[in-house]
């Protein structure tokens, strides 16, 4: 009886010992996000088949102080990009600083990822004028005031996410993100921007507040972008969204949210000078996207837990002041996207 109960205790131990070398050991995470959809032109009477986004990613933690994440989309519009590849060093619970290539801290709607967006097409704000990943340092700091409060501010190359290896200067380019998490449901985020994409720097500034409240999410969102020496109009762009979870029971669907859209940017300029259609020192800033609002209405049908695996069915209305000057793939359409994060 002792020999029997020496026996288990000692596997026991030794069982133990097993499970708490394995919980020490660094924890690798395989994630991604696959998105497949199919747009229809209304107007020209056209459709097509587009893989999105095929995003894969391998993050962890070497220890409770270090982590680490680096993300590739094997289909960005077509195009293979390393998008993250950062470390982060947690010192203090409220206090970490990252080094790499991410996303700045800039804006609402251009700071989430694919699978946490709410429509299958990102807003103006998120594609066209405040869209900025680069290389760098940041710091990111949290206190309670009575609520959660995160300040996030860091400084990078301006060289982008390619142009890094024989890349020098002596302009740095700065980020700072403020977001205040009140207990009501509401979030204020205030941002700025200082990048140089050519000859000028440009400022960006950005104010916006998401209210949520059981189901419901209502967002607004403001970006004002001004050129160094009046090089080129100041960009004013806008967007604003509402959405509505509806629970669905004994169905395939876990639930659908209806939701709507409305955004708008003024006449846009990426910040480089351009000749004869081609970018050139010898040249100026030139409209790269044109003035013009959308309205998007759909809804959301989700699979599984929301952002996980959801169906977006989307209907975009354009409005330009000259129809001709819309871009090829920014015309009237319906959209129906598959998304899948995992």
């Amino acid at each position: 009886m002792n020999l029997r109960l020496s026996l288990t205790l000692s596997a026991a131990f030794w069982a133990l010992i097993a499970f708490a070398q394995t919980e020490s050991e660094p924890k690798v995470k395989i994630g991604g996000t696959l998105r497949g959809k199919y747009e229809y032109q209304t107007n020209e009477k056209e459709g097509r088949f587009e893989v999105r986004t095929a995003r894969v990613n391998v993050s962890g933690q070497i220890s409770d102080k270090v982590s680490y994440k680096a993300e590739i989309d094997l289909c960005d519009e077509g195009k293979i990009k390393m998008l993250d590849a950062y470390t982060c060093i947690k010192p203090w619970r409220n206090f970490q600083f990252t080094i790499g290539q991410e996303r700045v801290p800039f804006t609402i709607d251009a700071h989430r990822s694919p699978h946490q967006q709410y429509f299958a097409n990102r807003s103006f704000i998120a594609k066209q004028v405040g869209n900025v990943r680069d290389v760098g340092a940041e710091l990111a700091f949290t206190f309670h005031p009575g609520f959660p409060v995160n300040v996030r501010a860091g400084l990078f190359n301006g060289s982008g996410l390619t142009d890094q290896k024989d890349f020098w200067t002596n302009n740095i380019n700065f980020s700072a993100k403020v977001v205040a998490m009140l207990p009501i449901g509401l979030d204020l985020q205030f941002s700025a921007q200082k990048i140089k994409p050519d000859h000028v720097d440009v400022m960006m500034y950005d104010a916006g507040m998401t209210f949520h409240r059981k189901g419901f999410i209502a967002e607004v969102e403001y970006l004002y972008k001004h050129y160094e020496n009046n090089s080129f109009k100041a960009v004013n762009s806008f967007d604003s969204f509402i959405s509505y979870d509806i629970p669905l029971k004994k169905c395939f669907f876990q639930k659908i949210s209806p939701l709507v859209r409305y955004d708008f940017m003024s006449d846009h300029s990426d910040g480089k000078r351009y000749l004869n259609d081609k970018e050139d020192k010898a040249g100026s800033l030139v409209i790269n996207d044109y003035k013009r609002s959308r309205v998007t209405g759909g809804v959301t049908l989700s699979i599984n837990k929301p952002f996980v695996s959801d169906i977006r069915i989307n209907y975009e209305k354009y409005f330009y002041d000259d129809r001709s000057l819309a871009k090829v793939s920014e015309r009237d359409k319906f959209v129906i996207e598959v998304m899948t994060h995992f």
